[in-house]
């Protein structure tokens, strides 16, 4: 929404249009309602919260202030509107409405007006339950939600999962600095299964891990620690050797950092705008038998064309260094293919392979353009049409395991040989800001002995896309 739209404001109250009474001179007529509007001054006397509970209010004195340095009513609205979001980013209001009116009692101005928030609190819990059912097996999810634990927009959250095949679960506590919400501190507390076909493993890890996030001038840092025990088993009797030989239990204790830079207008299908991320990870310094230096990153950029169409450029790598003699775990390794990667390829179906069973690399690159258009005709334009792109792309890669002692020119030279590669074109379908699916026509090239292909229609779902 851009800064100076004002049409999400729910307003109530007197209207703010211009009257007759404030036109002096006959030539102002003519003048734009915003010059108008601008050119009064006001002054905002009061800000009022309506609706409290359990919230406390020096938490929200910290994201209405800037309503007090409105100077116009232009500026009093603006201001009110951001004011508004920033109270409903907190996470702990259903509904809030604004109402600005003109000040009354002994001490008002003439030109004086109050600002009241009405705001409507979430409740103190709040539960969902679903179903998931597959092929052979079924589970039964259940969540509860404590959003503003303590009055200060802390959200403790806990998720259980219970299956034929498995059953998870997660605790976890959120706590904003008031005034600063995106510094943060969270804590989790898990235990999640995960089964891999492509690798016939299956990893049961439990764990905890402390996060701290805050912002540094235009980007976000996000501190880590994690320690999670981990058991690896076999998901099939025909499990190759090499996957049999990295079973059993093994203990990570890891710091990580990651920084983000995101200028793109929606993370789903953005217009405009760029990412930039990097990752780094640090095993076995705090403890675990897991010792190794984990470096990734994504860059993507985009930008709209003539025809209402976007051109979107990205690129992914990563490298991951062993510490000490002891090998990499299949399980901190990375994979590559797959709809959601290189499209054309089976999931995570490229790469350094024992008797069928994928094993992972410890170095990748993926790189990709698209061109999203959209649909021919523009079937129902402004409105579900919208939700649907035309997608034509080209994705490259390389996934594979180093030599560290060959240095880097030798490894820049591994991972340009054998460079898989696809082309192809489908339809994108945006599920608002959460997911996206994707069905596409492929055609897989630079095929490897070994890969997986999926040459032909391939359908896609997820968030992080290629």
């Amino acid at each position: 929404v851009p800064r100076n739209s004002l049409d999400p404001l729910p307003m109530k109250g007197p209207e703010l249009g211009v009257q007759a009474d404030d036109i002096e001179a006959p030539e102002t007529e003519h003048e734009p309602k915003q010059e108008v509007l601008e050119n009064k001054d006001v002054v905002v006397q009061r800000v009022h919260i309506d609706g409290l509970g359990r919230t406390k209010e020096d938490l929200l004195s910290y994201e209405i202030a800037d309503v007090f340095q409105a100077r116009n009513l232009i500026d009093v609205m603006r201001k009110s509107h951001e004011a508004r979001r920033k109270l409903l980013r907190l996470g702990i209001f259903r509904k809030v409405e604004v109402v600005i009116d003109t000040s009354r009692g002994e001490d008002a101005l003439p030109n004086g007006l109050d600002v009241t928030f009405e705001v409507t609190e979430l409740r103190r819990m709040t539960g969902s339950y679903n179903t998931m059912v597959g092929n052979n097996e079924g589970s039964m999810v259940l969540g509860l939600k404590l959003p503003n634990v303590f009055g200060r927009a802390e959200k403790m959250t806990f998720q259980f999962s219970y299956g034929t095949k498995e059953t998870s679960y997660g605790l976890s506590f959120f706590k904003p600095q008031p005034g600063l919400f995106e510094r943060n501190i969270s804590i989790n507390v898990y235990k999640v299964t995960g089964q891999f076909p492509w690798s016939s493993l299956r990893e049961t890890d439990r764990g905890i891990s402390a996060e701290l996030s805050f912002p540094v001038w235009k980007t976000n840092q996000t501190l880590k620690w994690e320690g999670v025990w981990r058991e690896l088993g076999c998901l099939a009797r025909t499990a190759s050797f090499a996957v049999r030989e990295e079973s059993g239990h093994s203990l990570k204790s890891s710091l990580s950092h990651a920084m983000v830079i995101d200028t793109r207008n929606s993370s789903i299908l953005p217009r405009k705008g760029g990412l930039l991320k990097i990752h780094q990870e640090l095993a076995g310094y705090t403890g675990g038998d897991a010792s190794f230096l984990k470096e990734d990153f994504e860059i993507q950029l985009n930008k709209t064309l003539f025809w209402d169409s976007v051109l979107s450029a990205s690129l992914w790598g990563g490298l991951l260094l062993p510490i000490g003699d002891k090998p990499t775990n299949i399980a901190d390794r990375f994979y590559l293919g797959g709809p959601t990667s290189i499209r054309g390829f089976s999931m995570y179906s490229m790469g350094p392979q024992s008797e069928g069973d994928y094993l992972g690399g410890e170095a990748y690159w993926a790189g990709g353009f698209h061109l999203y258009t959209p649909l021919p005709f523009r079937p129902g334009r402004g409105g579900f049409g919208d939700l649907f792109r035309t997608h034509f792309f080209l994705n490259a890669g390389n996934l594979c395991n180093l030599n560290y002692g060959e240095g880097p020119q030798a490894h820049l030279k591994k991972l340009a040989e054998c460079i898989r590669w696809s082309y192809g074109l489908g339809i994108v379908l945006r599920l608002g800001n959460i997911a996206r699916l994707e069905l596409n026509y492929c055609i897989p090239m630079g095929v490897q002995s070994g890969d997986r292909i999926c040459d032909g229609v391939q359908f896609g779902a997820g968030i992080r896309f290629l």
